[in-house]
């Protein structure tokens, strides 16, 4: 006997099997299929704004590995696709559902539409009209492994109605797809054999090898690969910054972030190789410091399991094509344990020394305000081994970067591709998938100020996040250049870049949770194990020196 369902149905047990335990959201859209995951047990999250929803479904997806999966009406599509920049920017797997009003109300001026496919087109790797229950099981399998294929980024499926009423109401008498095997990366090729040689080959040719490590040997999960080879290499390892932890970072190997957002020791020992093997490296501005790091002409070797990775910017003298830790363990195997001479790695460790001990003095300051790398430190000490740090951009990436220490084996970083504002809510979509593993969200006072109202979905879902606001009243980063910029005219500068003092422990108070305000650097530890420890979202406010820099990056 053939067993239909409706559109609704189909979708709800389809990601119920998939092993997706919540969805994202903001009203009205899909509203049949909310009603179905309060019977089968999947987790509608409404958030305050669609790019939060968006956010919190980019991190469930890093985490779990599967597509978050996040929906809007058509009034509410464009903030949507506009939230989907980050996650296609930074490799993540989202699955996007929009309502669209019917093909007959399409080029009449009907309410606030907007035709979707031009604004999912920059941010997706593939969007698509769906107006039945049969074609959303056709293209439900499609889009999930679409998204999690390498490269992974979101996908998107526009349905028919304005809040997807048409697909949830027809049907389809295909079984539920059950994809939770379909896990980032979907595909281990491993490299050709000649390709493999052929590195081989260059690698062994150069007596000064740096291997970078980028944000796809992350996904891959290949840091043992990484290391077993660069300690048969005697080559020094630094990585992106969405590769931070990828090995434990004081490992003697282990040299920092390379780039925009690098310690100064990690892009002298860069420019310092003759050879430098990118492994999942997308080679752009911020890992490369412009290009500059290493510099045009430097031997290269590149391994990636996106050919369109190759030759983007530096000539390559070997590719191998193929998932970074299954090519990785061929090689290794091939290359055996070669004699290698150790100067190179030993003056890269003894540069990476002395940087790390000009920088405890800070890491152990008692100034008041609070310097953030002290900060940094009490962070580093606080982390649990299996902890996630989820962390915004700009001067919260480089601080969190270059100044707290990961374990490589159980801990994850997370951090934004470019939108401020993002680590908030992004935190809480990382406490969906983590389970009991606790979650660290580090935003500045500019950053937490985009999404407060999802406070309110924090208290009414009971997510259990630690918020730790870097609070310095302004936008830190640019300040003491602007403030040079002004000369004689501060005021000018400050109208710019200060805002507040906010007092945010408050603020959370004020939405029914927790909060701690901290002024002196002897009470960080304490009120990290107090909010680690409790079952609820708090919120740690940080008064910190807008006066402090955070590590520079050395430049050629």
């Amino acid at each position: 006997m053939t067993v239909t369902r409706n559109g609704a149905q189909w979708l709800v047990e389809s990601l119920k099997a998939s092993g997706i335990g919540h969805f994202f959201f903001v009203d009205a859209v899909l509203r049949r299929s909310l009603l179905e995951m309060e019977r089968l047990g999947v987790q509608p999250v409404l958030a305050h704004t669609e790019k939060a929803a968006v956010y919190m479904a980019d991190a469930y997806g890093r985490i779990r590995g599967v597509p978050g999966v996040v929906a809007a009406q058509a009034v509410g599509t464009a903030n949507l696709a506009a939230g989907l920049q980050d996650a296609y920017l930074g490799r993540s797997p989202v699955l996007a559902l929009t309502g669209h009003k019917v093909q007959a109300q399409q080029h009449r001026n009907a309410y606030q539409e907007l035709h979707h496919w031009p604004l999912f087109a920059p941010v997706t790797k593939h969007t698509a009209l769906c107006d039945t229950a049969e074609d959303l099981a056709r293209q439900f399998r499609q889009v999930w492994s679409a998204a999690v294929s390498v490269p992974a980024r979101p996908v998107h499926l526009d349905l028919n109605g304005l809040m997807g009423e048409f697909v949830e109401t027809s049907e389809t008498a295909v079984p539920p797809a059950a994809l939770g095997g379909w896990q980032l990366p979907l595909h281990r090729p491993v490299a050709a054999s000649a390709e493999i040689a052929r590195a081989i080959t260059a690698l062994l040719s150069a007596g000064k090898v740096c291997i970078v490590a980028g944000d796809g040997a992350a996904l891959s999960g290949c840091g043992a690969e990484v290391l077993a080879l660069a300690e048969a290499l005697q080559a020094p390892i630094a990585t992106s910054l969405g590769a931070r932890g990828i090995v434990p970072t004081t490992h003697p190997l282990a040299v920092g972030v390379v780039g925009n957002y690098s310690a100064p020791p990690t892009n002298q020992v860069v420019c310092g190789a003759e050879l430098v093997f990118f492994i999942g490296c997308d080679t752009g501005d911020q890992m490369t410091h412009t290009w500059r790091v290493p510099a045009i002409g430097t031997r290269v070797v590149q391994l990636d399991a996106d050919p369109s990775e190759f030759e983007r910017s530096y000539a390559t003298e070997a590719t191998m094509l193929g998932d970074p830790k299954a090519t990785l363990g061929a090689l290794i195997a091939a290359l055996g344990k070669p004699v290698r001479d150790s100067a190179y790695l030993h003056a890269a460790q003894a540069t990476m020394a002395a940087w790390r001990a000009s920088m405890a003095p800070r890491l152990a300051s008692n100034a008041v305000a609070i310097d953030p790398a002290r900060l940094c430190a009490e962070i580093t000490a606080a982390l649990p081994a299996d902890g996630i740090l989820v962390a915004d951009t700009g001067y919260s990436g480089i601080w969190t970067g270059t100044l707290i220490d990961f374990n490589g084996a159980g801990q994850t970083y997370l951090r934004a591709a470019g939108s401020l504002g993002w680590a908030f809510p992004a935190s809480l979509g990382a406490k969906c998938a983590a389970g009991e593993r606790k979650v660290v969200c580090w935003t500045g006072d500019g950053g937490f100020y985009y999404h407060l109202p999802e406070l309110e979905t924090a208290r009414r879902l009971g997510i259990a996040v630690t918020v730790v606001v870097n609070n310095n009243s302004g936008f830190g980063q640019g300040w003491p250049n602007y403030l040079k910029q002004a000369g004689n005219r501060p005021k000018a500068a400050e109208q710019v870049l200060r805002f507040g003092p906010t007092n945010f422990a408050e603020v959370a108070r004020s939405f029914g949770l927790k909060g701690i305000r901290v002024e002196q650097p002897g009470d960080i530890a304490a009120a990290l194990r107090e909010a680690m420890a409790s079952n609820e979202t708090v919120v740690v406010d940080v008064a910190t020196d807008i006066e402090a820099r955070a590590p520079e990056p050395w430049t050629p």
